[in-house]
This record gives structure tokens, C-alpha cells and sequence, in this order.
């Protein structure tokens, strides 16, 4: 049986004359691109670059939504109503898909961003106005989450597709989350080691807690960060690993 797995990484997170990460050279590496909408990270010039640069690598474009936080690059929780979460997602997913098509691609799935990822794994309002807002812009659009969310749960009874993803570079707790980028240990830098450690999510289906103990994960996708330091060096390795396993780098659609 071929073992298929798509590789993600966050881009587009620059803003005006700072940059954030090697996009280019990322999109060389990845399947697929969640690229930022300007809520969190990202403005239109550089967004429509990134997408050029992902339709010029056939790589697939993801809509990366999240809270209106770009101070604190969408890492701090917000609590908005679901209301208005739902219009901004809309509203993120039309500027991003209207860049996307510009450059002669599409936004084809969608993946929650920072503290809005994390929080919809057990916020089952603000994952449910997530979902409401993809359904309501296209429904066709699969989304990204953490396996055992709530988020995917609700877009699971709403009739999208789920894509359940992995963290090549952030530390598990025991309880299969995310450990807090503001504890020890909760972002990993080695390549060689985070590609055995992908290596085994992929091939065996687990990962080692922060606290040593084994935690089950399932993974159609895999994500390294692209802000990360060395993300293209970690990515490369990854691919480099599974590819010599035998496994398949493909998008996930």
C-alpha cells in the first residue's frame, strides 16, 4: 500500500519592507501553501507575490484565517462573537482567493491560524463560526485542524471535507495539543531529529509528549512553520527522509 502524505508550511507572513522566511525557497520543498490574508501577517503586495510564486511551483494555496491581530501575529486569543468571527473569515477568504486567482491559481483549502487554531479545538462556538464561514463561501473547501478537535468535529457534521494535520516542529503535550509557544521546549529545531520525528507520525501513526510519554496521532498533513528558524532546512530533510521511506509527498486533494 503507498503511503501519501501532503507537506504544508505557513508563507506569506512578511509585512512591507520586513520579511518573514524563504518563501521561495519553501514552495520549492512543500505541497502546500497556507498563506496568510493580512489579518494576522501579510500585505496585498506580498501576498499576491507569494501566490505567483506557489501557482509558478504548482503548489497548492491555502487560505490561512485568524483573528484580527496583526500587533500580535494572531498568537493571542480573541474573544470575538461568532458573528463577527464568521465575517472575517469571510472576508479573509474572498481577499486571498481574489489575489490566488490574479496569479493564475485558487484558494482550494482552508487552515485556521495561531491562537485561533488552538483555540477551536475545544471552543466549539468559535469553530463553529469558522466553519458557517467556510460553508457559506464555498463548501467545497476541505479545512486543516488538529486530530480530536472540536473544529473538525462540527465541520465533519456540516458536510466538509477534514484534514487532519500534524506539527513537524511544536512539541505534543500528553493530551495530543499543542504545548504554548511561551513554555520551554514547545518549538523544535533540529532537522534531523524533527524528521525522524515526522518520519514516525507518518509511517507508525505516534509522537513523543514533551513529557516522554506516546501520543497517537493520525496526519494527512504536515506542517513546518515557516517562521521557524531553518524551515527550509527542516523541510528538506523531511522530504529528503520520507521520500527515502517510500512514502509519497502529495497534496492532500
Amino acid at each position: 500500500m503507498t503511503i501519501r502524505v501532503d507537506l504544508n508550511s505557513d508563507l506569506g507572513e512578511g509585512y512591507g519592507a520586513w520579511t518573514l522566511g524563504d518563501d521561495n525557497a519553501m514552495l520549492t520543498v512543500v505541497t502546500s501553501a497556507n498563506i496568510a490574508c493580512g489579518f494576522h501577517a501579510g500585505d496585498p503586495t506580498t501576498l499576491l507575490a507569494t501566490c505567483r510564486s506557489a501557482a509558478t511551483q504548482n503548489v497548492r494555496i491555502g487560505a490561512q484565517v485568524g483573528y484580527n491581530d496583526l500587533s500580535g501575529f494572531g498568537r493571542r486569543f480573541i474573544d470575538v462573537s461568532p458573528t463577527d468571527l464568521a465575517a472575517d473569515v469571510i472576508y479573509q477568504l474572498g481577499a486571498l482567493d481574489g489575489l490566488a486567482r490574479v496569479a493564475g491559481s485558487r484558494v482550494t483549502y482552508v487552515k485556521p491560524h495561531g491562537a485561533l487554531y488552538n483555540a477551536i479545538v475545544h471552543h466549539r462556538e468559535q469553530a463553529r463560526a469558522v466553519v458557517d464561514a467556510v460553508r457559506s463561501y464555498d463548501a467545497s473547501l476541505p479545512v486543516l485542524g488538529l486530530p480530536g478537535s472540536v473544529f473538525l468535529a462540527e465541520a465533519e457534521a456540516a458536510g466538509l471535507t477534514v484534514v487532519t494535520e500534524a506539527f513537524a516542529d511544536r512539541a505534543y503535550t500528553p493530551e495530543g495539543t499543542l504545548v504554548p509557544r511561551n513554555q520551554p521546549g514547545a518549538v523544535l529545531h533540529n532537522p534531523v531529529a524533527i524528521a525522524e520525528r515526522v518520519r514516525r507520525i507518518v509511517l507508525e501513526g505516534v509522537v513523543d509528549a514533551i513529557d516522554g510519554s506516546r501520543v497517537t496521532v493520525r496526519a494527512d498533513s504536515v506542517c513546518v512553520h515557516g517562521d521557524t528558524p531553518a524551515a527550509v532546512d527542516m523541510a528538506t530533510e523531511i522530504r529528503r527522509l520520507l521520500t527515502a521511506s517510500d512514502v509519497t509527498i502529495t497534496p492532500f486533494t
